[in-house]
């Protein structure tokens, strides 16, 4: 049989899968180094700043996450039609994946908006609350062009050109840093705005890295074949429909992890400054970790997609089992440097000796769940490279929201109508408990499910056709 398991043939897909995935892990390491950024830098202003910019970004990354998945459909869109070799196609649904952006940015850009109400009903001190508030009402406008750039990211890694991506990454977390150091802590006579100078910084480098891809576009040969931004074209609802069918599954997929560590990081300010600082720190790093994972997952879209594309599902089986392995090796090296250096980790986020402390307990937590948040996302990733969404999405729903958060919950805040509860309230330790087991059940749900889907799928291109 074709595609079986051997050492070689894992070494051959490994590499292949790399050579897609490693330009797209060091772009997805430079996105996420804008938050660490934003989080390190204004740690060494105040306590007060750092919460606030942690509560801003809890409510930030949920709804960033969110379009990221949205916009996604266009990955495996792509990919398909690689394969199949209609490349005709592809600008077409570019075009319209960015119709769908306008309409996904500005929605986005106004619920982001509405939840600041949601710190009214937190205690927060004044002073945090009014600074929260204003570092997302200033930040949201980075959603509307970040929907864009999804849209043209996923395009050109459908495609194999994952280097621009990084490319432009790596500019646009050089650009937050350089301005983040200008107004964080008013330099060059410029005034030191704290956390807000991060969401200036933020929202204006979403619009950098859009016109940078742009420009990318225009000029490298390799797009030259599939280019969409050939001549005007009005939305033709029909496949932006289809487009969001597919790619809404995604978004409120990723929306129910992200908004389970984010309603995490809203009920954890009612335990003070020290534990919200150090709860972010420890799901800042622990994102950071996670963006290896996901970089496979994202090269796992594109290679199961082109694959069945080229009408082989039995390669798809093997191209997504060999990425979740990959991912599973991945978790096994992270979670033992996370115990081994978690003291040095909080120290480099904050000087402040009671996060530190706090902060080092947590990412004891966090090494428990990378195995299993490794798997997790490679597994959904190569279930989406089918176009199946809908059931990743009910798996993270029941995971996420009706295991990781009402677990935390009835351990970090101890609720006395409860027939039985901790003695007190075990604050956020309790909540990355919740958060561990619902990984867990994430990652052994999903794997079944790409096993039966893959399966099925290779078995029912083996069977004859019916005379």
């Amino acid at each position: 049989m074709p595609h079986t398991f051997t050492l070689s043939n894992f070494r051959r897909e490994a590499a292949a899968l790399w050579r897609l995935a490693w330009p797209v892990l060091i772009g997805q390491l430079a996105t996420v180094g804008m938050g660490v950024a934003d989080v390190a830098m204004t740690g060494h202003t105040s306590a007060d700043e750092l919460a606030a910019v942690s509560l801003g970004a809890s409510i930030w990354s949920i709804v960033l996450v969110t379009v990221s998945g949205t916009m996604m459909a266009i990955n495996s869109v792509v990919a398909h039609d690689v394969g199949a070799g209609t490349l005709g196609k592809i600008p077409h649904a570019v075009r319209q994946s960015l119709w769908k952006a306008l309409g996904v940015g500005v929605a986005a850009m106004l619920l982001a908006n509405l939840a600041t109400l949601l710190f009214d009903y937190l205690y927060l001190s004044p002073h945090v609350q009014r600074q929260a508030s204003l570092f997302v009402h200033i930040i949201s406008i980075g959603l509307p062009p970040f929907a864009a750039y999804r849209a043209l990211y996923g395009y050109s890694t459908s495609i194999n050109q994952t280097k621009p991506v990084m490319a432009i990454a790596i500019l646009g977390l050089l650009f937050n840093v350089f301005v983040n150091w200008l107004l964080v802590f008013g330099n060059l006579g410029l005034p030191a705005l704290g956390g807000v100078g991060c969401a200036v910084s933020t929202g204006l480098c979403m619009w950098l890295m859009l016109f940078a891809m742009l420009a990318w576009m225009r000029a490298a040969p390799a797009y030259a074949a599939t280019y969409p931004l050939t001549h005007w074209e009005w939305p033709h609802w029909p496949e932006i429909r289809s487009m969001l069918r597919l790619g809404l599954p995604i978004g409120v997929t990723y929306f129910a992890e992200v908004s389970a560590f984010g309603a995490v990081s809203l009920l954890v300010a009612r335990f003070g400054v020290v534990e919200i600082s150090a709860h972010q720190i420890a799901l800042n790093f622990s994102s950071l970790t996670f963006m290896v994972p996901l970089s496979f997952g994202i090269a796992l879209i594109t290679r199961v997609g082109q694959s069945l594309g080229e009408g082989d599902p039995a390669k798809a089986r093997f191209v997504a089992w060999t990425g979740v392995w990959m991912s599973l090796l991945f978790g096994v090296l992270s979670a033992l440097g996370i115990v081994l250096f978690r003291d040095q980790i909080a120290r480099a986020y904050t000087s402040d000796p009671a996060v530190q402390q706090l902060c080092a307990h947590l990412l004891l937590f966090a090494a428990l769940f990378q195995l299993s948040d490794a798997a997790q996302v490679a597994t959904s990733c190569a279930i989406r490279g089918y176009k199946v969404t809908r059931q990743p999405m009910q798996i993270q729903l029941l995971a996420f929201w009706g295991f990781a958060l009402p677990l935390g919950c009835w351990l970090g805040l101890a609720p006395g109508w409860l027939p039985w509860t901790p003695a007190r309230p075990m604050a956020a330790a309790g909540f990355w408990i919740g958060l561990v087991i619902g990984l867990t059940v994430a990652a052994v749900l999903l794997s079944w499910s790409l096993q039966r889907l893959s399966l099925a799928r290779a078995q029912a291109k083996l069977r004859p056709a019916p005379n």
